[in-house]
């Protein structure tokens, strides 16, 4: 395999380990540009790479006691539902329009790790400051409550997104748990592996059969991501947060800029 795809492959692991999410962001352009994979066959296979890797990261993670396995299933089984039928509607939808979306997608994960994060920890009566306001938690731990119904909703809508560009969702479900659950922040990075884990699973699926895979090239490239989110999760508590994220934020950047010149604009 190409050595900077290897590189690409661990960088990959270490995102996910060390945040919970990104690892499509990185997996897809490398399956694109490095190992030159048809576009739709690199949907399909970074979110199978994701989805073994996720599951590597989450097992460790509940191991440790670091994932809310009730908030996982719900927003997993509704997530689960909106990727199958993202996947599905990404058959049919242009590549170019599935691209640009991922671009923007990037952009939007880039924008939000920039934002200075205000989110502070729940207070003794359930409520957490936002920054901009406070969001009632009371009962979230109830499987009928509100918080459990937007948690379900949310899941239906970051699904769908998974499904059809071929990202993991994590940047999107890891402040979702935090504001909508008010689970502590190493939690909700535990609990997200495990629901982007059962999301990426349910899209590959719904690729399966409607485009080709490569299973080598995926085996391989899984093989060194799943090395690397182990590196990942060893040093998520040893290096700066803020420091890393606002490093991953600028590389989404430049490679949504390159996916949108190459393959969306045709430059």
């Amino acid at each position: 395999m190409d050595p900077f795809a290897i590189l690409a492959g661990l960088a990959t692991g270490i995102v996910l380990g060390l945040f919970g999410s990104g690892g499509s962001i990185i997996a897809l352009p490398a399956l694109l540009y490095l190992l030159h994979v048809e576009p739709k066959s690199a949907i399909a296979m970074s979110l199978g790479v994701v989805a073994v890797t996720a599951t590597v990261t989450g097992l460790d993670n509940w191991r440790r006691g670091l994932v809310d396995v009730r908030v996982a299933l719900v927003f997993g089984i509704f997530g689960v539902a909106g990727t199958f039928a993202g996947a599905r509607l990404g058959l049919l939808t242009p590549v170019v329009i599935q691209l640009g979306l991922f671009a923007l997608v990037m952009y939007a994960a880039a924008w939000r790790m920039l934002k200075p994060t205000r989110i502070a920890a729940p207070a003794a009566g359930g409520v957490v400051s936002t920054g901009g306001g406070t969001l009632a938690l009371g009962g979230c731990h109830d499987f009928f409550s509100p918080c459990m119904g937007h948690i379900a909703l949310h899941g239906i809508g970051v699904g769908v997104l998974t499904g059809l560009v071929g990202v993991g969702g994590g940047f999107l479900i890891v402040p979702a748990l935090v504001l909508l659950s008010g689970i502590p922040m190493k939690t909700a990075v535990g609990t997200s592996l495990v629901i982007v884990a059962a999301k990426s699973y349910a899209g590959f699926l719904g690729y399966m059969g409607g485009v080709a895979i490569d299973w080598g090239v995926m085996g391989s490239f899984t093989a060194v991501t799943v090395a690397g989110s182990f590196l990942g999760s060893h040093f998520a508590n040893r290096i700066s947060q803020a420091m890393l994220k606002t490093a991953f934020a600028w590389f989404l950047v430049v490679v949504a800029s390159y996916i949108l010149f190459k393959s969306v604009l045709g430059g």
